[in-house]
């Protein structure tokens, strides 16, 4: 049930047969893996890792990171997303969003290419994966504009109350990461506590934010049972009831399976 990892990304090259046998073996039943659209060596890892994990879930999209080359030309952005969705059987269009801390590609652009991608994703019916990382009422803006039939998930969430609320209140999902479990993040287990079952989600963002006890090592799936235990211990429920609820709502969230093209 980890709703967001990088299982595509070089970090597993090495042992991504063995990172799958322990998520397994941790009783992860299934994750989303996150692609670069376009990448063509994480469409190339993706395919090795489809064929590990049958129940491996894919979402591709243009990261604000990403947003910059596309200056003027945001129509090559969409139909980058557009291919990849079809060629990897995309169940959700991601991640994308705003990056203000970084600013590694200019703020207007990421807006554009953004905004452009959700409008999309509405008109194929699928949902997105956010992230805004000291931009949330730009990213809000675009999501509130953009109108009926935008669906999604925050990603990695890390605002307090109040920014969950605002993501519920324009029916979104909330994902808890190993963030949870840092002794500093008692707001995000406030979080925890208030986000409805039917709309809370978990992750590790492998190989990024090990959770404790892990941290400062590389991140992945198998390490989605601490958010589990965090996230319950915050609700007062048993991690099992957790784990439950996160597959069932990543099973309802990403919806029925798209069958690749045969070659």
């Amino acid at each position: 049930m980890d709703s967001h990892c990088h299982l595509a990304d070089e970090a597993f090259a090495g042992d991504l047969e063995a990172v799958v046998a322990r998520a397994r073996q941790a009783g992860v039943g299934m994750a989303l893996c996150i692609l670069a659209a376009g990448d063509e060596q994480e469409s190339s890892a993706a395919a090795r890792l489809r064929r590990l994990w049958p129940d491996v879930r894919f979402a591709v999209g243009v990261h604000p990171h990403n947003a910059g080359p596309y200056k003027g030309r945001v129509g090559a952005a969409v139909e980058a997303v557009r291919s990849a969705v079809a060629a990897e059987g995309a169940r959700a269009i991601g991640e994308i969003g705003l990056d203000y801390h970084y600013d590694f590609s200019p703020r207007d652009v990421q807006r554009e290419v953004f905004a452009a991608q959700v409008a999309l994703a509405a008109g194929l019916d699928l949902p997105v994966v956010i992230h805004t990382r000291e931009a949330d009422e730009d990213t809000l803006a675009v999501l509130e504009g953009a109108g009926e039939g935008v669906r999604g998930v925050f990603h990695c969430f890390t605002g307090d109350a109040a920014m969950a609320r605002r993501a519920l209140d324009i029916g979104f999902h909330v994902s808890l990461s190993g963030i949870v479990t840092f002794p500093r993040a008692a707001t995000l287990r406030e979080v925890a506590a208030l986000v409805p079952a039917d709309r809370l989600l978990i992750e590790t963002d492998a190989p990024y934010l090990a959770p404790v006890p892990h941290r400062g090592k590389r991140n992945e799936p198998a390490f989605v049972t601490r958010v589990a235990e965090a996230v319950a211990a915050a609700r007062g429920v048993p991690a099992e009831e957790i784990s439950a609820l996160a597959t069932r709502n990543l099973q309802d969230f990403l919806g029925p399976t798209v069958s690749l093209p045969t070659a």
